[in-house]
C-alpha cells in the first residue's frame, strides 16, 4: 500500500476553513435550537447547556473568521471550541448521571416501560434508570470521540495552516 503524500498547505487551510464553518453553523444552530426549545418548555439547565455549546459553535466560527483574515491564532480558537463543547456536553451528562429525577411519564408510556422492566426482570424505577445511564453514557462516549477527534483534527493542522497564512 502506497503512503499518499500530505496535502499542500494552502489545501489543508482550505479544509480547516470549510469543516470549520461547516461544524460551527450545525453547532450554533442545533444547539440555540435546543436551548429555545429547552427555555419555552422551562427547562433552564437545559437552555443554559444550550447557550453554552451554542456559544462553542460561535467560538468556532470565530477561529474560522480569524484564519480567513490570515491570523494564525485563529486555530487555538477553533481547538479551544472543541474543548469548551466537550466539558459542555460531559459536564451535563454527568449531572444527569449523578442526579437524574426520572420525570413522571404518561399512563400509556408507563405501561409499556412496565412491560420491558418485567421482561428484562427489574423494576420500573431500576429500567427507568438503566436507559437514563445508557442514554446520558453514549451521548458522553460520542462527545467524546467527535469532539476530542475534532480537537486532535485541528491541533494537528497547526503547522500546515500557518504556512500557508
Amino acid at each position: 500500500m502506497t503512503k499518499l503524500p500530505p496535502f499542500l498547505p494552502e489545501e489543508t487551510l482550505h479544509r480547516v476553513l470549510r469543516i470549520a464553518r461547516l461544524d460551527g453553523m450545525s453547532v450554533a444552530f442545533i444547539a440555540g435550537l435546543f436551548a429555545l426549545i429547552s427555555a419555552l418548555a422551562g427547562d433552564g439547565l437545559g437552555a443554559i447547556v444550550g447557550l453554552l455549546v451554542a456559544g462553542a459553535g460561535a467560538i468556532e466560527l470565530h477561529g474560522a473568521t480569524l484564519l480567513a483574515h490570515h491570523e494564525a491564532r485563529g486555530m487555538k480558537w477553533l481547538v479551544n471550541s472543541q474543548l469548551v463543547l466537550l466539558v459542555t456536553v460531559l459536564g451535563y451528562c454527568a449531572l444527569h448521571l449523578i442526579h437524574s429525577p426520572l420525570p413522571e411519564l404518561p399512563s400509556e408510556v408507563d405501561t409499556l416501560i412496565q412491560q420491558d422492566a418485567d421482561q428484562l426482570g427489574m423494576t420500573k424505577q431500576g429500567f427507568l434508570q438503566l436507559f437514563n445511564r445508557t442514554v446520558y453514557g453514549g451521548v458522553a462516549g460520542a462527545t467524546l470521540l467527535y469532539q476530542g477527534g475534532m480537537a486532535l483534527y485541528y491541533w494537528r493542522r497547526r503547522e500546515a495552516v500557518a504556512r500557508a497564512l
